[in-house]
């Protein structure tokens, strides 16, 4: 298996080389493709170190499987031509919605792969996708009316530069001298914004339609979902505060069940001091973690539910593997 990796110097980029080699995944060549400024520099895989490649000059056709993680512009420049030849995995959201590209998280949707036209599949906003792996097992139990989901979402969702800058930014805060935002629209240390990308006309954010849209397209089109996101000043993982109605009732010691039991997932749920997840003890895990399991008292079938999840990894990188796995099983 040749793999090619677009975005290989990227946050995301460099986890999926650190996935495919602690999951072994078969791998022949693996060539690294960045732009221009990246050519020449060298990453470690597997005790060796492999030189990026000028991602304009690459001849797709030397890699079965390609995964993009270097945003929308490059994939809707590249994709479809690195798709000629190979079969493309695309992190960013240019194919998320497309009819023929399936979005796939394997915990949820795995046989929707089977129905590829363009050789390009998609990997869902990293928010969406630990939400999904959630959301499936209770559904399949006690069917999923609506979901109200607040998220709190980590810098490393924006980048490298956005990282770099909240670390800046803090610094700045602790010696009391003036700080200016360069990737954000507010200060982030010690703060919470709560705008991540673009506004539409009705004043959702892109990235809460995403969630929405996108969660119907993986899980199920009847849910009714509404989210609001926000971006707090943590460097690795996303958290989510789930408010979910059902079709069906349901006990608390259920839902632990049903979810403990879920591919994917891990009920951390202790009504002590400590007895749940915070974001930086779910960096670098696999799973997602469930906390604060309760019934909402204010509206009959509904509970609520605090998830965490590292986004570079479940949220990206590993799920992006993982679908590599499902369709290398598949042909």
């Amino acid at each position: 298996m040749n793999i090619a990796i677009v975005g290989a110097t990227g946050n995301v980029g460099r986890k999926i080389i650190e996935v495919i080699e602690s999951k072994d995944f078969p791998v022949d060549n693996l060539y690294l493709l960045a732009s221009s400024k990246s050519t020449g520099s060298k990453l470690k895989f597997r005790n060796q170190e492999i030189e990026v490649q000028n991602l304009e000059t690459f001849d797709f056709s030397k890699a079965n499987i390609t995964f993009f993680s270097a945003g929308g512009k490059v994939s809707e420049k590249y994709a479809q031509l690195a798709a000629k030849h190979s079969t493309v995995i695309d992190n960013s959201s240019f194919f998320r919605m497309d009819p023929d590209v399936p979005l796939i998280v394997p915990q949820v949707n795995a046989g929707d792969i089977k129905s590829i036209k363009k050789n390009i599949i998609a990997n869902p906003n990293c928010s969406t996708a630990q939400l999904v792996i959630v959301l499936k097992p209770l559904h399949d139990f006690f069917n999923i009316k609506r979901v109200v989901v607040s998220t709190y979402q980590s810098t490393s969702g924006a980048g490298k530069a956005p990282m770099d800058e909240l670390i800046e930014q803090t610094k700045l805060f602790l010696e009391r001298k003036k700080i200016t935002s360069k990737n954000f629209t507010k200060q982030i240390a010690f703060n919470a914004i709560p705008h991540i990308d673009s506004f539409d006309e009705n004043g959702y954010t892109k990235e809460e339609i995403k969630m929405i849209n996108e969660t119907k397209k993986i899980l199920d089109n009847d849910i009714e979902l509404t989210a609001t996101c926000v971006r707090i000043p943590v460097l690795v993982s996303h958290s989510e505060s789930l408010n979910i109605e059902f079709e069906k009732a349901f006990t608390v010691e259920k839902i632990r069940e049903v979810l403990d039991a879920a591919n994917g997932c891990k009920v951390i749920d202790e009504r002590k001091d400590g007895g749940y997840i915070t974001p930086c003890e779910a960096e670098g895990k696999n799973e997602t973690f469930i906390s604060r399991i309760r019934k909402d008292n204010s509206k009959k079938n509904s509970v609520n539910l605090w998830i965490v999840s590292d986004n570079l990894l479940r949220g990206a990188a590993l799920n992006a593997v993982e679908i590599a796995e499902v369709f290398c099983n598949n042909n």
